[in-house]
């Protein structure tokens, strides 16, 4: 393995909680680890040096998007989406297998070619292949890359999920032989089966058959239950390679997060800090907090003494509830910039407990918190 390598390093474990480093050319990443979702280029509200300040150490963009706007040519203009949106630190990019399901109704499947897109911004025809998928994502010049997959809605039909996986296993491999050799970028595969342990095993050992540098588990956070989910990842986890980084898709509240690294995950995305942060909800060591609550009208407090991001801990959440009264852009700025540094300082948090042998401690204590 040469210094340029993609590569995952499992330091300790406590309980089921991993410790772990992940190693690319563009820098390495600390797990747990939480990934702001940049779906077009940019976290919503938040410049890319902010980012930076908050300890984030990777970024989520998404392929589908990026395919449909700036598109290939210009990202290969820069080289990528590195310069492109000025961020130097490690990308992961969704294959836009997420979007197969959540615009399923501006698309078609079709296992041997791929899905079929009307494209949502002019109408046009968009086939996303494996193949295409993991073009899109070189041109990106991601440093993790996703397979393409089906990943269904929630349901409890057990032919419908079976079928997921079947297509999914097929496009695994395909984009698996369209990646080709590069040891400097880690491939993914995503494995799913919804809420069924027969099937997520089914899905798992075709995903380990093929062989990949990381393993997701998607097809989860689409409306079930957070105690479903913490129980499918409980029967199945395990089944993951151990020394293979492990990816919950679109994950989630803190207390999402905090059980699944109980049950042995080591990464995440979500949009909910940004999402939230747009309607005046802010994550804190103190709950979740409705900042346009009229409680907050007459509080001189700041949302996080310690924040110094921006003197971001010199606004007190009588101001940010100003603003946001006022309909101020400013408003979801300042909460959703909080809100990613709160993600980073909990994943932080979480770190270091496992280190130091107290994670099962700081689960009982925060798991419910912020419920």
């Amino acid at each position: 393995m040469k210094n340029n390598d993609f590569s995952f390093e499992l330091i300790t474990q406590n309980d089921n909680a991993r410790l772990g480093k992940i190693s690319t050319p563009k820098g390495e990443i600390d797990t747990p680890a939480f990934m702001p979702v940049g779906t077009q280029g940019t976290v919503k509200g938040i410049y890319t040096d902010d980012i930076l300040k908050t300890g984030t150490q990777i970024i989520l963009g998404n392929t589908y998007h990026l395919l449909l706007r700036p598109g290939i040519e210009i990202l290969k203009k820069f080289n990528g989406l590195h310069k492109f949106m000025n961020w130097n630190k490690p990308i992961l990019t969704d294959s836009g297998g997420y979007q197969i399901m959540s615009l399923s109704n501006l698309n078609k499947i079709d296992k041997n070619i791929g899905a079929v897109f009307k494209s949502h911004i002019d109408g046009k025809k968009i086939i996303l292949s494996p193949e295409k998928s993991i073009q899109v994502q070189k041109a990106i010049n991601s440093d993790i890359i996703m397979v393409l997959d089906e990943c269904p809605k929630l349901t409890k039909d057990k032919k419908a999920l079976s079928k997921a996986i079947d297509v999914s296993s097929h496009w695994a491999k395909r984009s698996k032989i369209e990646f080709g050799l590069d040891n400097s970028k880690g491939l993914f595969g995503i494995a799913q089966g919804g809420l069924y342990k027969d099937l997520r095993e089914e899905s798992i050992s075709k995903l380990i058959e093929i062989g990949f540098d990381g393993y997701a588990m998607g097809g989860l956070a689409v409306g079930e239950s957070q105690t479903e989910m913490f129980e499918i990842l409980k029967e199945t986890i395990h089944l993951l390679p151990k020394k293979k980084p492990r990816y919950l898709m679109g994950v989630g509240t803190p207390s999402d997060i905090l059980g699944a690294v109980h049950h042995g995950v080591d990464m995440f995305d979500c949009v909910l800090p940004t999402r939230s942060g747009r309607t005046g909800l802010a994550f804190t060591w103190e709950g979740k907090l409705n900042i346009k609550n009229s409680k907050y009208q007459k509080d001189t407090s700041s949302l996080d003494p310690s924040c110094e991001i921006n003197g971001l801990n010199q606004y007190s959440k009588s101001y940010l509830n100003h603003l946001i009264k006022s309909n101020e852009m400013m408003a979801s700025m300042l909460i959703s910039l909080h809100n990613i540094y709160f993600y980073q300082q909990f994943m932080s948090e979480i770190r270091k407990n496992i280190k130091n042998g107290t994670f099962v401690t700081f689960y009982k204590k925060y798991i419910d918190y912020f419920n």
